[in-house]
């Protein structure tokens, strides 16, 4: 244990989390409290709760960790939380109403109007918006609840309010938090057109800095509370997605994210913004000032979730004697693909007459392909190389899903130790009061658990396959050409 210590707290749909990691990277400690979910508590929380179980976890974490440290040589703290999820204020800074959360989906028509006007008055910033964007729900509840909202000092982000409640400042936020809420992150300014053409007034919208920045210090009581140094550093956060990218180690131009969960999330650092005429990328701010652009697709592990669940370690020994299986299969588990195609009609396809342990490693190389044209669209569009790939997710675990995404991507894969949100926040927490940047703390503070290579007739064998791969998406009309292969 080597002093400093940074904290790191993340705030997600079903709970929060803590963790404390020393100046080398190891997790000292951590605390979790589990938050109940509803059909309610997908469309609104309170922050109230949030903010008692963060400081429970904190006490806890905390106590366990009393007598082995010194508490005042904790440096610094930061927070990770749902991108979209937005909170009105008042004057003094106390909650109009629950947290509206990223999956409410009631903001519908309000993120088709936000996406028109940001069309036809800044079509050169973000335009994505929906019902998950922050901006979408600042308007909604503006319609819905105009005598609130004529109290409204500030909107907040779910990352905010946390940091508001440790330093007492609220309002500023960070790139990543301020993009679907229509800052642009290009240009660095609030456009005009939020505050005269939608329902939003300009005074409501916060400070925006990047991820890292200094912005603060502990509340003085809340100090004296916890039993922490007063001089204790609190950091401008960043959205749950682009933390655990940070956790990850993927933070160096041409580094590059995948994590494998329900579904396959791609992440990376661009050094220009990828413009992608069909939107499946967008692009978030590196805290360095590069890009960090990213895709999310339909396919992933949920099939073997479904489907292998029972026998899973039993079907990942069998499947090392078994690759490559020359058997082509898309796990698709829901109507329709969105990343790194967009095709509405999209099905799942495997040939007929496997074996079980064959069928399953037919999926996990389809699910491979995916991820490859994911990075072949990528680098099309930016230009850039791919240089390697950080990964994270259950799909991370099985090592011969590892070597079948190494031999098809032909690229080294490496998977960290700790990889969590609350990780994520705590590298950030160090990144700019300890260290001289998050690449910098991303490097001391992460440490590598697996690493994989390619071998040279392996990734042959898959690049055909790939190559047969994409001729079956061709022709069943999921995308037009294979121009990327």
């Amino acid at each position: 244990m080597t002093a400093p210590y940074f904290l790191g707290i993340d705030v997600g749909t079903q709970g929060a989390r803590v963790v404390l990691l020393d100046v080398t990277g190891n997790q000292l400690g951590s605390s979790e409290e589990a938050f109940p979910l509803s059909n309610q508590s997908r469309e609104e929380q309170s922050p109230t709760e949030w903010w008692a179980a963060c400081k429970r976890s904190l006490k806890t974490l905390l106590a366990e960790v009393n007598g082995q440290i010194n508490l005042a040589e904790i440096k610094a703290v930061s927070v990770t939380s749902t991108s979209g999820t937005v909170i009105p204020l008042d004057a003094r800074h106390q909650l109009l109403h629950n947290a509206l959360m990223y999956s409410d989906g009631r903001s519908a028509a309000e993120g088709k109007l936000c996406k028109s006007v940001a069309e036809a008055y800044h079509p050169s910033g973000y335009t994505g918006f929906n019902a998950s964007s922050g901006l979408s729900k600042m308007v909604w509840f503006s319609n819905q609840f105009p005598e609130k909202a004529a109290q409204i000092a500030h909107w907040v982000h779910a990352t905010d309010f946390i940091i508001g409640q440790l330093s007492g400042v609220w309002a500023v936020t960070d790139y990543t938090n301020a993009l679907k809420s229509g800052y642009d992150v290009q240009e660095g300014f609030w456009p005009a057109y939020i505050h005269e053409q939608l329902p939003i007034q300009k005074e409501w919208l916060p400070t925006v800095v990047p991820s890292g920045t200094p912005i603060g210090i502990l509340a003085s009581a809340l100090a004296e509370e916890l039993g922490l140094s007063p001089s204790l550093q609190v950091v401008a956060g960043m959205t749950d997605g682009c933390a655990s990218q940070v956790a990850s180690g993927a933070v160096k131009l041409g580094d590059w994210n995948t994590t494998i969960g329900t579904t396959l999330v791609v992440k990376g650092v661009t050094r220009q913004q990828i413009k992608d005429p069909e939107d499946r990328l967008y692009s978030h701010r590196h805290p360095e000032g590069y890009w960090m652009p990213g895709g999310a697709s339909n396919t992933g592990a949920d099939w073997v979730t479904k489907e292998f669940q029972e026998d899973l370690a039993e079907l990942n020994e069998q499947a090392a004697a078994l690759i490559p299986s020359g058997h082509l299969a898309y796990p698709l588990r829901q109507q329709g693909e969105r990343f790194p195609f967009i095709a509405p009609q999209a099905r799942s396809f495997e040939p007929e007459g496997l074996s079980r342990v064959e069928r399953f490693v037919a999926n996990m190389e389809g699910v491979a392909y995916v991820e490859k044209y994911a990075f072949d669209l990528i680098q099309q569009l930016s230009g850039e190389e791919v240089k390697a790939v950080y990964t994270a997710g259950g799909a991370s675990n099985s090592e011969a899903w590892l070597t079948i995404r190494s031999n098809v991507l032909n690229l080294p894969i490496y998977k960290m130790r700790h990889v969590t949100g609350a990780v994520g926040a705590a590298i950030l927490a160090a990144s700019k009061t300890h260290f001289s940047s998050i690449e910098e703390a991303t490097q001391a503070l992460t440490q590598i658990e697996k690493e994989i290579h390619p071998t040279p007739e392996l990734s042959a064998q898959y690049a055909k396959s790939y190559g047969e791969f994409l001729r079956i998406l061709q022709e069943k009309g999921y995308i037009t050409d294979h121009q990327y292969a």
